[in-house]
């Protein structure tokens, strides 16, 4: 079989995104295959679908596709239409992404230049600003890393406890007054400066 010619690959192109339209409006497949069949004793509208579901067999003039093999042809149009969108979306993305860079290089050069040449802090911070950015929209920048530690840097202990070792837990992470100074109430010293000695007593403990 040969490849279709532009006419016929148009026919097939939109015949699946016609199957995808009608699956997005919750049609189902059965009804999707009937109504995109070549043959018209078939199809659901009475008529041929250009390039439709068994187009080959009804050209020949034999029987056309059981619904279970409509079903198939429609699901791989679907399938197929998807990729097919979701190649193009990944190529549009890319392109953007290029554009994105380019414009950033347009951006840092007269930074960079000032930067060297005059020792200007201003330039300097918008130039690596600008490599930031960069860094992130190619994805260079490497994960953050975090652990937890038990005191002094030693390694939790996770153990599987109980409902009472629970309560004992939620106890500890509830306790966030200092001083008698509730954090529900502010503090005598505010809300920021009572969550950095709880976190202190935490640590020290």
């Amino acid at each position: 079989m040969g490849r279709p010619n532009r006419a016929v690959q148009a026919a097939i192109t939109q015949r699946r995104t016609d199957a995808v339209d009608l699956r997005v409006a919750g049609v189902g497949w059965p009804a999707i295959g009937r109504k995109l069949a070549a043959d018209p004793s078939i199809n659901s509208d009475g008529h041929a679908y250009p390039q439709g579901y068994g187009i080959d067999r009804y050209r020949q003039g034999l029987a056309p596709p059981s619904d279970k093999r409509l079903i198939e042809l429609a699901c791989r149009d679907v399938s197929k239409a998807l990729k097919g969108r979701a190649a193009e979306l990944s190529r549009s993305t890319d392109e953007l992404r290029q554009l994105m860079m380019e414009r950033l290089e347009c951006l840092f050069f007269p930074m960079y230049k000032l930067a060297v040449r005059s020792g200007d802090y201003w330039a300097t911070d918008r130039a690596v600003r600008i490599i930031e950015r960069e860094c992130r929209l190619l994805g260079l920048d490497q994960p953050v890393r975090t652990e937890l530690s038990g005191p002094g840097g030693t390694p939790v202990n996770v153990e599987a406890g109980g409902l009472g070792e629970l309560e004992r837990l939620v106890g500890l992470a509830g306790d966030l007054s200092v001083g008698g100074a509730s954090m529900a109430d502010g503090g005598a010293e505010g809300p920021d400066r009572n969550r950095c000695r709880c976190r202190s007593q935490r640590l020290s403990s």
